[in-house]
């Protein structure tokens, strides 16, 4: 989880505050903090080449061609019934929001994730997510050279260049800084066409 929490600390606060196209101004108050969203989802699909049942290891050749191995956690349980030929549609959502909000009002750390699969006879498939929630506190803030210093639950800090200056509008030395990352995985494997 550490690991994780500083790598999230890095990519996460980097793409909350520099991504300036996920800033939504607050019109109904002159002192709104600056807060926003960005999502997309990918849909990509790809071949069944070969299958090693005893390793879990599923060969797969993506829509450009370009071939990969994925390895099949056990919850796949129905993984005997995947053949080669067969197509393996992957959809990926992720979100990031994130809000500035006075010094004690953001949420603190927190994750949730969860894990759905087929029923047993079923052709494979699986839903997986996951939100993680991190608050950081503003400890400094360059308006002039768009910069501001966030410090994590742990006290490490970390400087982040703020593309849009709207986005320092209304905050101070002392915000907080609540970003919640999601994402969701969806896989269904469909039979391949029988040929004529």
């Amino acid at each position: 989880m550490k690991k994780f929490f500083v790598l999230l600390m890095g990519i996460v606060f980097g793409l909350a505050l520099v991504t300036g196209a996920m800033a939504e101004e607050k019109k109904k108050d002159q002192d709104a903090k600056p807060s926003g969203i960005k999502e997309q989802t990918v849909t990509r699909t790809a071949t069944v080449q070969a299958i090693d049942l005893p390793k879990r290891v599923v060969t797969l050749k993506g829509e450009k061609g370009n071939v990969f191995d994925l390895k099949v956690g056990e919850e796949a349980k129905n993984l005997p019934q995947v053949k080669v030929g067969d197509l393996v549609t992957v959809k990926y959502y992720e979100s990031l929001a994130f809000e500035v909000t006075k010094p004690g009002q953001a949420v603190g750390v927190g994750a949730t994730t969860g894990v759905a699969s087929a029923k047993p006879g079923e052709k494979p498939a699986a839903v997986a997510a996951g939100q993680v929630t991190i608050t950081a506190t503003v400890e400094a803030i360059d308006a002039k050279k768009n910069y501001v210093t966030l410090k994590d639950p742990e006290g490490k800090t970390k400087e982040i260049k703020v593309k849009d200056p709207k986005n320092l509008v209304n905050v101070k030395v002392g915000d907080q800084v609540a970003i919640t990352y999601t994402e969701a995985l969806g896989i269904e494997v469909t039979p391949a066409k029988k040929k004529k």
